[in-house]
């Protein structure tokens, strides 16, 4: 099955209609960027377009049900490839997203694709997440989001506290594990 029949296939599963032209554009572009990059530097080990879609885009969205309605602000702690945080945003262009990643050449890719899809509302931090709230960084960022989102990233205990002080009181944290048979990996240390 080629991209647009699984990333259709998806949205009829998810939201029982099929992805508006302007949704199917952008993560087609998103997929060619993807596929351009991982060429170069390592962002996913899916090499298969229909797997790219299947397991990062659409399972991606499976977090919307948890985002919290209207124009939230979201953060993906580790963003990576831009998973879960970039297709929440095609599919819901209302939310502020901050992509926050460590590794300077995937913040590089991100906002590459932020620029090339002319995603509004969507800011790129590069730097550990701890580092980002140190005394001195931006204020703006601990309790400041609705939701926090972030996808096989490392272990929970060590995830949670990060992922608690950028939520606002009441905000959700929206976590979930590599994909069945994948191990989760090691957060490095300081």
């Amino acid at each position: 099955m080629d991209f647009p029949e699984v990333l259709s296939r998806g949205f009829n599963q998810i939201f029982q209609r099929p992805p508006s032209p302007a949704e199917a554009d952008a993560f087609s572009r998103y997929l060619q960027l993807l596929l351009q990059w991982n060429r170069v530097q390592h962002l996913t080990s899916y090499r298969r377009p229909a797997d790219i879609v299947e397991k990062l885009f659409l399972d991606s969205l499976l977090f919307l049900q948890w985002v919290p309605p209207g124009r939230a602000r979201v953060l993906d702690l580790g963003a990576g490839a831009g998973i879960p945080g970039l297709p929440l945003k095609i599919v819901k262009p209302e939310i502020t997203l901050t992509l926050v990643e460590a590794r300077r050449r995937r913040a590089s890719f991100l906002t590459a694709v932020v620029r090339e899809l002319a995603l509004q509302g969507v800011s790129v931090l590069a730097g550990r997440a701890e580092d980002l709230l140190e005394a001195g960084s931006d204020p703006g960022l601990r309790g400041a989001y609705d939701a926090v989102v972030t996808r096989a990233v490392g272990p929970l205990p060590s995830i949670l506290p990060l992922a608690m002080a950028f939520l606002r009181p009441g905000g959700r944290f929206i976590a979930s594990g590599p994909p069945a048979g994948k191990p989760l990996p090691t957060l490095p240390r300081d």
